[in-house]
């Protein structure tokens, strides 16, 4: 091996002690709090997810994912069946569960966050982060999916406007907000990682004391 490359293997392995440094006392600050990801369709929530999860050695788990399990049905066969209210209500249940699971990433559906008494959960539980994407972005990825039941209507590029809407002031609630856009997941996770961190130095120990003491309620 030449000298050069074995001088940039070193600063790999440096590098990859930083960064597991850094995962490690970001665990260690959230204590039994999660990290739930927050957003709209198409924000890139459960790709960023897996990535964050792996990146922080922490679990995880896809809300929508354990929505179906538990109802034994995809998310548009509830919709079709049940009806929307039906879902949110089963939405609501397992989020809460899942957040007495401890310390892991949770990617949630876009009207998770809406539910006041859902939100409140997360509060207590977990740091939320917002995945804020602009409308193109979004248009452009979930207009290729088919199991978006709130887009399955004659004109989804106006129903994902009026979503938009109506949920960016309560996303603007997450305790974190990072840009989701046209860039690798890595790099999405470098900035959550770096805001996160950011976030978990300026609480007191107060707060953080409070914060995992009502997660052992």
């Amino acid at each position: 091996m030449s000298d050069t490359h074995a001088q940039q293997s070193q600063a790999d392995a440096r590098a990859d002690r930083g960064d597991e440094a850094r995962a490690r006392a970001i665990v260690s600050a959230l204590g039994r709090r999660g990290i739930v990801l927050i957003g709209m369709m198409g924000a890139g929530k459960t790709t960023v997810g897996r990535r964050l999860a792996a990146r922080l050695d922490l679990p995880f788990v896809d809300a929508d994912a354990e929505i179906e399990k538990a109802a034994n049905l995809t998310i548009p066969e509830i919709f079709e069946r049940h009806g929307e209210p039906h879902f949110r209500d089963g939405e609501r249940k397992v989020i809460a569960r899942l957040l007495g699971d401890g310390c892991q990433v949770l990617a949630t559906g876009g009207g998770a966050f809406v539910n006041a008494e859902t939100r409140a959960a997360i509060e207590k539980a977990a740091v939320s982060i917002w995945l804020k994407a602009d409308f193109d972005l979004l248009f452009a990825r979930v207009k290729r999916k088919a199991n978006r039941p709130l887009l399955a209507n004659p004109d989804p590029e106006k129903t994902l406007r009026e979503l938009i809407d109506a949920r960016y002031p309560v996303y603007g609630l997450a305790d974190i907000t990072v840009s989701s856009r046209d860039v690798p997941h890595e790099a999405v996770v470098d900035d959550i990682v770096d805001k996160l961190e950011g976030y978990l130095a300026r609480e007191t120990p107060h707060e953080t004391q409070g914060a995992t003491e009502a997660k052992r309620q």
